[in-house]
This record gives structure tokens, sequence and C-alpha cells, in this order.
């Protein structure tokens, strides 16, 4: 059983999505969550820079940001942290636009339930994990064939 906290970021303005996911993380039984909730992009960058996070739980429409856009800047912000986009839009375009910017998974509000929460953060941070090992492994496996 594995106890490790994961310390999850949620921007998202509406108080009754914010809480539903509370509740769901709440339900966790080998795993304990943190969740810090921002309902505007600006506050949750403040929070970026003073805190350390494992994952990102975003909404596309906030008051000071909106669309792709806000994914981007995310990214921008925090490109070490896995971002997982949540709407309430049943877009697979704009889910599909998402994940090719570097979101790590799209989720429909209405279709989150717990198990499909749990997974989809666990496996969102194991992949930005191997996603970063690659990265540094393989400048290293060039030096390493060209030294040859």
């Amino acid at each position: 059983m594995n106890t490790s906290t994961i310390r999850i970021m949620m921007i998202e303005d509406n108080l009754g999505d914010a809480m539903l996911i509370g509740e769901m993380l709440k339900e966790a039984k080998n795993r304990r969550y943190l969740l810090q909730h921002n309902l505007q992009l600006s506050t949750a960058f403040e929070c970026i820079d003073h805190k350390s996070f494992d994952i990102i739980l975003l909404d596309l429409g906030l008051p000071d940001s909106t669309g792709l856009g806000t994914l981007k800047k995310v990214l921008e912000k925090a490109p070490s942290i896995p971002v997982v986009i949540m709407t309430g839009l049943d877009d697979e375009d704009l889910g599909f636009e998402a994940v090719k910017m570097g979101a790590q998974d799209y989720l429909i509000k209405g279709q989150i339930d717990t198990s499909l929460l749990f997974r989809t953060i666990r496996y969102s941070i194991e992949r930005k994990n191997i996603e970063k090992a690659l990265k540094e492994a393989y400048p290293a496996e060039i030096k390493k064939a060209l030294s040859l």
C-alpha cells in the first residue's frame, strides 16, 4: 500500500465542481490527496511560485483566462507539472488539441467518477515522470554514441 501524499493544484472557478472533486479525493483508501483550490489563474500562479505540486487539474473557462490559451500559460509557468484538463465541454477535437499541446489528459466533468479520477491522476503523474526521464536520458545517450 502506497501512502505518499499527492499534492494537487486545482484551478476551477465553479465551487460546486471543486467541492465534488474534493469529495471524490476523500474516498481514496490507499493514498492521501492534498487539494489546493484556486478560482483564478493568477492566484494559482502565485501558489505555484511558493509551493510544489504533483499535478494540476485545470478548467479552461476561468474568469481571468479562457480556452486553450489557459493551458498554454500553465504549461509555460509549470512545464514540469502534469496538467489534466477538466471541462464541461464534450468536445473531442478540443481534447485532442489539448493533449497535443501537452496536457496529459482531458476529462469531461459530468463523466468523472472516483475510479477515473484516481487513475487519471496516477497515470498522468507517471507519464510525466517517464517524459522527464527520457528528456534527461536522451542527450546523455547522444553524447555517449558520439564518443564511440
